[in-house]
């Protein structure tokens, strides 16, 4: 018995609830950041090129109001992390957060080489939310969202797709990304 320990044994319980009360604090740090990352991009902002938005219905500009409190926790549903050989990497989502969906996508350039992004979301009854965005020639990592919509109908009916080409679709199609797992996760 070391000398530290002053002749006493370890209880086993309290090894075991000092080390769940050292995972439990991870979790609340962990899970606000996790939150966080799938909470908004308000407007169109620095990460997409904030034009193209159109909705099947009536082919107008969505309205790109935020439709939840930003404070609501949200909840994704995220395809694989995929890569070209021609150097996209990029992963699809459908984020939901409280009344309110969208498409994200997630990418990284190392073309050497500006291209175009069009990432769509596609929901019941046909309803389907295209953003086209500027995907710059930098090699680092950005985002690109469709405007929020209302939901209408269960999350698992929204799916997201990215695709990736050149310039004024010059070329072809160098990625394509979705959001084709059936978990969610976030709250």
């Amino acid at each position: 018995m070391p000398c530290h320990s002053r002749g006493r044994r370890r209880d086993p319980r309290k090894t075991r609830l000092l080390a769940l009360a050292g995972v439990l604090a991870a979790c609340a740090v962990a899970l606000p950041l996790a939150v966080a990352s799938a909470g908004s991009v308000s407007g169109a902002g620095a990460h997409d090129s904030g034009s193209g938005a159109q909705t099947s219905d009536d082919n107008a500009p969505a309205d790109d109001k935020p439709l939840a409190d930003d404070k609501a926790p949200a909840a994704v549903r995220c395809g694989p992390e995929l890569s070209s050989p021609d150097g996209i990497e990029a992963q699809t989502c459908v984020v939901r957060q409280g009344t309110a969906v969208w498409a994200r996508t997630y990418y990284r350039n190392a073309t050497g080489e500006a291209l175009d992004a069009v990432l769509s979301l596609m929901g019941p009854d046909d309803r389907t939310v295209r953003m086209t965005c500027a995907v710059g020639a930098e090699d680092e990592p950005r985002t690109c969202e469709t405007p929020r919509e209302p939901a209408r109908g269960e999350p698992a009916a929204y799916t997201a797709v990215a695709e990736f080409a050149q310039r004024g679709g010059q070329g072809p199609l160098l990625l394509r990304s979705g959001s084709n797992s059936p978990a969610w996760t976030g709250s």
